[in-house]
């Protein structure tokens, strides 16, 4: 094969993270006792969405997201609620709710055994444990590199020193970096000196950089560009 090392990012690309942050946003939004979530959902994003760049950037922990997105939240709207509540009962959601993408089981069972699969993912640790725990992902991964833990986060190339370290060693020539980020799982991927694979199913126009190997469109795909000489 092609590529004997693949590691995989979890949200949006293997994971239905829409549908998981939906159901966790609800329930946070109850905390905060308002009954019309879909009417603050974009503002939330925003904040989000913001935070995220930050911690990509190397200027947040990603400890600090869990609470200041809805810090800012409650500051904006004028809310008299605790956003720490909130956090708790969003981190639950999260934890709790979203399944893998249809199709992903079955590539992933193919690809066991093949090759060393890696799950290489930036996000709150609570949170992706209890993904990999409810979903079984240990049988596929190891190991898992959560940011939470490592201090660290994808494009940050350190994050891959890791993995390499956790393997015994990562022959660049033959690891692939997996994901639908091209600001996290690309950029890293690129920063570090690994061939990419961005899973692209919305058909995004692709950036000027970071430069990409790969790009797939639907899921199993994957299975010949790993094969592939």
């Amino acid at each position: 094969m092609r590529y004997s090392t693949l590691l995989f990012d979890l949200d949006h690309t293997l994971l239905d993270s829409f549908a998981s942050e939906q159901a966790a946003f609800r329930a946070a939004m109850e905390v905060a006792g308002l009954s019309d979530p879909h009417s603050y959902f974009s503002h939330y994003e925003r904040i989000n969405h913001a935070l995220w760049a930050a911690v990509e950037r190397g200027e947040m922990h990603v400890d600090e997201v869990r609470v200041t997105r809805f810090e800012q939240f409650v500051d904006y709207f004028h809310l008299d609620a605790d956003p720490v509540a909130m956090a708790d009962a969003f981190v639950n959601g999260l934890g709790n709710n979203g399944e893998l993408f249809p199709g992903v089981v079955e590539v992933l069972d193919k690809l066991r055994g093949r090759a060393t699969m890696v799950l290489v993912t930036n996000g709150v640790s609570q949170v992706q444990r209890m993904r990999v725990a409810r979903l079984r992902l240990d049988r596929y991964f190891s190991p898992i590199a959560i940011s939470g833990e490592l201090d660290v986060a994808k494009p940050d190339p350190r994050i891959y020193e890791w993995v390499a370290e956790q393997l015994g060693g990562l022959p660049k020539e033959s690891a692939l970096m997996i994901g639908d980020s091209t600001s996290s799982d690309m950029q890293g991927g690129f920063n570090y000196g690994i061939d990419t694979a961005w899973y692209n199913p919305f058909h995004k126009p692709r950036p000027a950089s970071p430069e990409i190997t790969h790009e797939l469109h639907v899921f199993d795909a994957l299975l010949n560009i790993v094969a592939s000489e």
